[in-house]
């Protein structure tokens, strides 16, 4: 793909750290350039879009509120799915690798399982990780633009052909409205701005189920973070469909629970009482934060127009895991590659060859991801009225512990193993 017309009027660079050091000189490239790709969100999802969008040839911008390195609100784990999905080459950060697993349901019937293969997960801190991401995008030729709040998104339903003339061009592209009044132009937008996107809003994102995740980052001393080394915790909670988790990481202990929203004074009362159990209630946290996951409905929309969207900004996670790390990398690479297809969309067939691209993109996320938030809705259903039976099927029949464990690997997926016959025995006794 060719450089935009803008971006060579305006001299833009893709590299961030070599434009001029100045907010007056970084304002005007954003405002005089029409880019290929805007992508807005820097998280898993948002760099991986960006980066993928630019290695076909577009030219990038990758717009985030924050400046990285920053602190994400996460578990940090990394199944199988999630590391096949990272760039080629790519120096994972890892904090903890985890060969054990230990179950306990509110706090009782302990039972630890351990894979003789190892390397089930990979734990890292999200400061790190998409700090890492995000470099591998700028490595790519993506330009990255710190601190920016996107506020409002507008295109035109019906917008004119691209021409010759960068006027008209500035017509037919998608329009971002920053905080400071400024806008931000560009042929194709990946929202990947998480839960509370205000680009999923634009796209008319709804979203079937939200939960409250509390988690909180604690600094252990060394004979405590020896005894976590290697292993995970996993808790099926009191309050329904809820969970809690330990996660090593070093010197720190990563501790939290999930629940669906509505129940908020539950949700903390266990938060409190899980982690007064594990004997940590007397220690500080250097971070103690919240926030909300989202999950799709089956028919929530996409794309609008030029707009896509990835990751927790198009409510993808697995419903009952909530796990939203492989969705968003997976999501945003097929993002990315939808995107940079629309911006080479040209005369005489532009509309044409855009519907194309947001069509094809929601296809792929349907046959890839949607499939198996379909598993996990399915799994939520029967963990919500039987979280016992789950507990004594993990830790007491050896099938059903390597099949959780094959899944942390990535070497299947729920939505295979649901396609069993005893899987489907045991949903519908469940049920």
């Amino acid at each position: 793909m060719t450089e935009s017309r803008g971006a060579q009027q305006s001299g833009a660079v893709r590299e961030s750290g070599t434009e001029p050091n100045t907010a007056a000189a970084e304002s005007a490239s954003l405002r005089d350039t029409v880019w290929d790709v805007a992508v807005v969100g820097a998280g898993p999802a948002g760099a991986s879009a960006a980066r993928e969008a630019a290695l076909a040839g577009a030219q990038v911008v990758l717009l985030d509120r924050a400046t990285f390195p920053r602190y994400k609100t996460c578990g940090g784990g990394l199944i199988g799915l999630s590391r096949e999905a990272l760039p080629e080459g790519f120096e994972l950060p890892v904090q903890e690798w985890i060969d054990a697993i230990t179950f306990t349901q509110q706090g009782r019937k302990e039972r630890t399982k351990r894979d003789r293969n190892g390397g089930m997960l990979a734990l890292v801190n999200r400061t790190d990780f998409d700090h890492a991401l995000v470099k591998a995008a700028v490595e790519a030729g993506v330009e990255l633009r710190e601190g920016v709040v996107v506020t409002g998104v507008e295109q035109a339903e019906a917008p004119e052909m691209s021409t010759e003339d960068p006027v008209q061009d500035l017509a037919a592209a998608v329009s971002l409205t920053l905080a400071d009044g400024s806008r931000v132009r560009a042929r194709a937008v990946v929202g990947a701005d998480g839960s509370a996107s205000r680009v999923a809003r634009h796209v008319g994102v709804t979203c079937r189920q939200v939960d409250l995740g509390l988690e909180a980052e604690i600094p252990v001393p060394p004979q405590i973070a020896a005894r976590w080394a290697g292993r995970v915790l996993i808790d099926w909670g009191p309050v329904r469909g809820s969970y809690g988790w330990v996660f090593p990481k070093g010197d720190a202990l990563t501790v939290g629970v999930i629940a669906a929203r509505g129940g908020g004074e539950e949700t903390r009362a266990y938060y409190r009482q899980f982690i007064e159990q594990l004997g940590l209630a007397g220690l500080p946290a250097a971070q103690d934060s919240g926030h909300l996951t989202r999950c799709r409905t089956a028919e929530s929309p996409l794309c609008r127009g030029r707009v896509l969207v990835a990751g927790d900004a198009a409510g993808l996670l697995d419903p009952w895991t909530r796990e939203g790390i492989s969705y968003a990398l997976r999501s945003g690479r097929l993002a990315g590659q939808a995107a940079a297809r629309m911006a080479a969309a040209g005369p005489p067939s532009e509309g044409q060859a855009v519907a194309e691209a947001a069509a094809e993109y929601a296809a792929e996320v349907e046959a890839l991801l949607g499939v198996e938030m379909a598993a996990g809705e399915r799994l939520l259903a029967a963990f919500e009225k039987r979280p016992g039976f789950f507990h004594a099927a993990v830790t007491t029949l050896p099938v059903a512990w390597r099949a959780f464990a094959e899944v942390c690997h990535g070497r299947t997926t729920f939505a295979e193993l649901l396609r069993s016959r005893a899987a489907q025995a045991a949903l519908r006794a469940i049920s």
